[in-house]
């Protein structure tokens, strides 16, 4: 059986196509869907895309956290999807509540790109089983909103339950609270980050490493965990 996941495609979404190949090189189908559907068209998994869904009109995500296709996305989150929000997608999964707290402008103001070292603190997800607990890996980050906030219960709560997917090392590039890069929800399924993992798949195009430029694919890592979850949900 082949794992098919499927990559939502809203107005303003620019890197459904680098999700697309990510699949590809994880060895699954991706399937593209669109954000005015209600059908997911049977696949086993999905992600949210980057972007600039909607224009960042109101608040980046927020609108996109109403299209028709995100009743489906919940309900298929609560019955245990793997559901992966990539930067504009995670602005999403916390704006539809699929995942606690919110996202605002970075700390300076200003838009940032830099290739961001990260430690997983949440190796027993969907998309994280493929790291171990603690690792230090090395994704892409491009954003102006990726400043995570929540109430101080909220964040209580987050830190104690283990929902922390993965924390910013070396610096804290848009000021969020306690250096959360990403979250998880209880369940495991639903995994948003701010960094994008599906530019960091393939040789010669990824973040550099000690090894060489260029060379750095510890993204490929969200993918293969989620359809390796498939398979053994499957089996």
């Amino acid at each position: 059986m082949t794992t098919r996941v499927g990559v939502i495609t809203f107005p303003g979404s620019l890197d459904e196509r680098d999700a697309q190949r990510a699949i590809r090189l994880a060895g699954a189908e991706p399937v593209p869907l669109w954000h005015g559907s209600h059908d997911l068209e049977g696949v086993d998994a999905l992600v949210l895309p980057g972007g600039f869904s909607y224009g960042d009109y109101l608040r980046a995500g927020a609108i996109a956290a109403l299209a028709p296709i995100m009743a489906e996305v919940k309900d298929a989150a609560a019955n245990g999807m793997p559901v992966l929000g990539i930067c504009n997608g995670f602005q999403m999964l916390v704006e539809a509540h699929l995942l606690p707290g919110g996202l605002i402008r970075n700390a300076h103001q200003q838009f940032i790109r830099r290739d961001q070292r990260l430690r997983v603190e949440n190796a027993d997800t969907a998309w994280t089983r493929g790291f171990e607990q603690g690792q230090e890996i090395v994704i892409p980050l491009k954003n102006a909103d990726g400043g995570y906030i929540c109430s101080a219960e909220t964040l209580a709560r987050v830190e104690g339950e283990g929902l922390v997917a993965f924390r910013y090392l070396g610096v804290n590039p848009n000021g969020s609270l306690d250096d959360i890069a990403g979250l998880t929800n209880t369940a495991g399924n639903v995994v948003g980050l701010m960094p994008h993992p599906e530019h960091a798949v393939e040789p010669g195009f990824g973040p550099d490493t000690d090894a060489a430029m260029r060379s750095g694919v510890d993204g490929l890592t969200f993918f293969t965990s989620a359809v390796s979850t498939v398979v053994a949900a499957a089996a």
